[in-house]
């Protein structure tokens, strides 16, 4: 834990944000209030980074982090490096958050992160490349649909790949919300050199805060203990469709046969 001090962080304030939830038609809101907070005016340049990962094989880090503050951006950037220098796993979600900054400044800063990346996460990845078409209407972001084909998602992973060989993995998981309360996931992932698709879940919503964090983890989790590349992916959703059914942000299950339970269910639900 990093401690602040009056001369450091001078309004001492912690950074919040008040969540109203949905249900059936009413969808979730969100309210930030960040702005001056004790981490976002803290100086990182004190931070030993060397000593700090020192021990460690795997850093990940989120796209949130570094819409904080000016301050953050730089110790997101400073630790990829220092982990890609000491030879440690890194990965990044390369979530987007529209009330903390706008989509140009989350795309060059996600950009400029990827040269230091090995497995690449988010809702939208391609949300990170750069120079392309707008196609901003409608069900487009960035040239590529929001719920592309295995054939569009393949093609964007490659371009990825092809211009950060760097990149070992990258995966994205795509949400139908049928309503406020009820959605479903699937996911896709390269790795080795080919796209996955998973499996679609579909499930009623008890807390959906963290459940792109879940997938994350699930996945992390999954390729630190060599699972199958389709076994990978499958537990990443799964991670994520459990959180769903817990209160609080965070997937605080411990109960790995749970999840893999889930994930080898027949659960492809055609919509």
């Amino acid at each position: 834990m990093i401690l602040s001090t009056p001369e450091q962080t001078p309004t001492h304030r912690l950074g919040t944000y008040y969540l109203e939830t949905g249900y059936g038609i009413r969808p979730s809101k969100v309210t930030y209030d960040r702005k001056h907070s004790a981490f976002a005016e803290y100086d990182f340049d004190n931070v030993d980074l060397d000593a700090l990962l020192e021990g460690y094989t795997w850093l990940h880090l989120s796209g949130i982090t570094p819409a904080v503050s000016p301050k953050c951006k730089e110790l997101i950037q400073n630790s990829l490096k220092m982990a890609k220098a000491k030879g440690i796993t890194t990965s990044f979600d390369g979530n987007f958050r529209s009330k903390m900054w706008t989509w140009e400044e989350a795309r060059d800063f996600c950009t400029e992160c990827l040269p230091y990346v090995d497995v690449l996460l988010g809702i939208e990845p391609y949300h990170l490349w750069k120079d392309e078409e707008d196609h901003s209407k409608g069900d487009w972001k960035d040239g590529i649909p929001m719920q592309p084909s295995y054939e569009q998602q393949d093609e964007v992973f490659q371009r990825f790949v092809d211009r950060y060989p760097n990149l070992k993995c990258i995966a994205r998981h795509v949400r139908y919300a049928h309503s406020g309360s009820e959605n479903s996931l699937k996911a896709y992932m390269w790795y080795e050199d080919h796209t996955f698709e998973s499996k679609l879940f579909t499930f009623n919503i008890l807390d959906r805060v963290g459940g792109g964090d879940a997938f994350a983890s699930g996945l992390i989790y999954a390729i630190m203990h060599d699972y199958k590349p389709m076994d990978i992916v499958n537990f990443a959703v799964a991670s994520s469709a459990i959180k769903h059914t817990i209160h609080g942000d965070a997937n605080i299950t411990d109960d790995v046969d749970t999840i893999r339970n889930l994930m080898n269910m027949n659960y492809d639900i055609k919509r």
